[in-house]
């Protein structure tokens, strides 16, 4: 399934009806008087989160989107039938922006959360209405309301507990292939995840969080080098980041250097993913010479105030103790965390 986490789209809630001109006629009741009903109030656009969905792919091909209107008035005193609403199915982690201003609308984060989007508009009244002791017999009615009308963009941003970060390349879809049911694409070139994947671990007997790989970060990533700029936003709701350090010698340069690099990179977007907590792991351990370079460089993480962890996806070492410390770690942030 593609996946499609920006779209823009024409949203109109339904017009009122209009009123109904009409007098009662029947045999033997002369002078019968106006009878013209009410116009039928117009549908509302309303937004609900549907916990099935993962991509806004639906949207991208129903930009124009329209409530039914009322229905007229008629005679007898007979009011309109309302318009059916419209209700648009978004995944968790949905934000409504009014494409004109960037206000933002809603943030919808709940299972079943869901927001009146645009009102419809009131029906007009019928002649009935505007019948008094002087005017007995009168010809006036209204027109319905026209519906609301924006032009929107909805944005997602996925709802993941951890997030992994990274260079290209890193081992971040080797990982999560490895802790969950997500197949992500591996392949041993850089940018092979080229859009977020997500994975459902689970941890003791009916436990589990979920996971988020996001396209590898590379050095201008918050200016829109690589992918970057598109996909940052989805590591923004994680409460917790696992950096993974590649010591194989597919990334050049210095490893402490290029961590730094990711963290102000991660900073420069948002100044709050600076402040969250991230864990250091150090992946490939099988390779013979990873294992000596870990060695080496864990004590200079460990002085920064990072706890740090060594694995290899391909032979599990170490995933064991890596979900077990991150259970442990989301539970006592929330724990810390106030109601």
């Amino acid at each position: 399934m593609k996946f499609i986490d920006e779209v823009k789209i024409q949203a109109k809630a339904g017009d009122g009806g209009r009123g109904c001109l009409s007098f009662r006629r029947e045999k033997f009741v002369p002078l019968g008087g106006p009878d013209g009903g009410d116009g039928g109030r117009g549908g509302d656009v309303r937004l609900e989160v549907d916990m099935a969905l993962s991509t806004l792919l639906d949207l991208r091909y129903r930009q124009h989107l329209k409530a039914k209107n009322g229905a007229p008035g008629m005679g007898k005193n007979m009011h309109g039938k309302s318009g059916e609403d419209l209700v648009i199915k978004v995944p968790p982690g949905t934000l409504v922006y009014d494409d004109d201003t960037g206000e933002l609308l809603a943030d919808l984060t709940e299972a079943e959360q869901g927001f009146c989007l645009l009102k419809g508009g009131q029906g007009g009244r019928g002649n009935a209405r505007f019948m008094t002791s002087t005017n007995r017999a009168p010809r006036h009615t209204q027109p319905g309301m026209p519906g609301e009308e924006r032009t929107l963009r909805l944005q997602l941003k996925l709802l993941a507990d951890v997030g992994l970060v990274g260079l290209p390349n890193a081992g971040k879809s080797t990982l999560i292939s490895s802790i969950s049911a997500a197949r992500p694409k591996i392949a041993d070139y850089p940018f092979t995840t080229l859009v977020p994947n997500l994975g459902v671990v689970k941890h003791g007997d009916f436990r589990s969080f979920v996971v988020a790989d996001i396209p590898g970060l590379i050095e201008g990533a918050s200016d829109g080098q690589g992918l970057g700029t598109r996909f940052l936003r989805h590591i923004e709701r994680t409460d917790l980041f696992l950096h993974l350090v590649d010591l194989s010698g597919l990334q050049e340069g210095d490893p402490v250097e290029n961590f730094d690099l990711i963290n102000q990179e991660l900073e420069r977007y948002n100044q709050e993913l600076a402040k969250r907590p991230m864990l250091v792991v150090f992946t490939k351990q099988d390779i013979t010479e990873v294992r000596e370079q870990t060695a080496e460089l864990r004590p200079i993480f460990e002085e920064r105030g990072y706890l740090t962890l060594a694995i290899s996806a391909v032979t599990h070492e170490g995933l064991p103790e890596l979900v077990n410390r991150v259970a442990s770690e989301l539970d006592r942030m929330r724990q810390r965390a106030p109601a």
